[in-house]
């Protein structure tokens, strides 16, 4: 696909799903653009920008530079605002990551920004009775089409023995599904922090099944290849950044969690749950490119994307080797 095509199928998209991102004022030319999510699973993006610690790393190398954010509720609308040459660096799954890249955008992944296969799941409501991935068998079953939890869904079907085509699927944002849940219009759902844990929390869903043991739930800092051979200082920068507000959360999640409580929604008792379930070590190692490779190969076997994608060559490990990383 046409990268020309892909930017008015995912306008039409953001249009349709209400995915419009929220972004700041237009950028200079050596501003640090950055499309993110506010989401605890990109917690130490958000630590680093609390603490001015993303800013103090980008005027060592770029004095006149600022960082200028847009807010997304999904990987695929920014897989858009990176075809309309909005971005320099975007944070999202392995899955919309890869379905970016297989549509012709000329990015690389440069490094995690977390780990957790209990950070997402497929939920059936709090007192629903079925008790297995096989009784979901010709059940009505909603995910974000294109999300991480799409390829997590399948995984979970398969444990029961059925595939996507043994239930009813609905493609839905993912805020959407728990309360369609507790409606009853459908009967479960593939959903991720912090969704998950304020609906658990409530009682409204249960787990039926997370990623444990099938999959990891990666997800990825990518960047455009022309920022990161015009500005590879400034990608070094975001990388050193990230890593020392991972370190912060890992030895202070309850301070961690009332630092960025508002910037992901999610209340401090409840956050502080989250992160300590999260690996948020942003160095890459041969088992994720693994994982990864698992997910595209699932996602041409289903349709997902039409063009392979060299998963080895997708990922840029050399502004994580300049950033330290390990």
């Amino acid at each position: 696909m046409a990268v020309s095509r892909f930017v008015a199928l995912a306008v039409a998209a953001a249009i349709g799903l209400g995915l419009a991102g929220t972004a700041t004022t237009s950028a200079a030319a050596d501003d640090l653009r950055i499309a993110a999510q506010p989401f605890p699973l990109y917690a130490p993006l958000f630590v680093a920008k609390q603490k001015k610690w993303l800013d103090e790393e980008l005027a060592k190398v770029a004095p006149n530079a600022a960082v200028k954010w847009s807010l997304f509720p999904a990987g695929p609308p920014i897989n858009e605002s990176f075809a309309a040459g909005q971005q320099d660096v975007g944070f999202v799954g392995d899955t919309p990551a890869l379905v970016g890249k297989a549509a012709g955008l000329d990015t690389s992944a440069i490094a995690l920004t977390s780990d957790g296969p209990k950070s997402l799941a497929v939920v059936v409501g709090g007192d629903s009775p079925i008790a297995s991935p096989k009784e979901l068998k010709g059940r009505k079953v909603a995910v974000t089409k294109g999300s991480y939890a799409h390829h997590l869904l399948a995984l979970v079907l398969e444990q029961g023995g059925l595939t996507l085509n043994d239930v009813e699927l609905i493609n839905l944002p993912v805020a959407e599904i728990p309360p369609a849940i507790v409606a009853g219009t459908i009967d479960a759902g593939a959903v991720w922090e912090p969704i998950l844990t304020r609906f658990e929390s409530q009682k409204a869903v249960r787990v039926l099944a997370d990623g444990t043991g099938i999959k990891k739930g990666l997800l990825l800092i990518v960047a455009d290849n022309g920022f990161l051979k015009n500005r590879p200082e400034q990608a070094k920068a975001l990388l050193t950044a990230y890593k020392r507000a991972s370190e912060f959360i890992t030895a202070n999640p309850k301070e961690a969690a009332e630092l960025i409580s508002s910037d992901v929604n999610l209340a401090p008792d409840l956050l502080v749950q989250v992160l300590q379930r999260m690996n948020y070590d942003p160095a890459i190692h041969d088992d994720d490119v693994a994982e990864v490779k698992k997910t595209e190969q699932f996602m041409r076997a289903h349709g997902l994307i039409k063009t392979a994608v060299d998963v080895d060559a997708f990922f840029n490990r050399k502004p994580a080797d300049e950033a330290g990383l390990k």
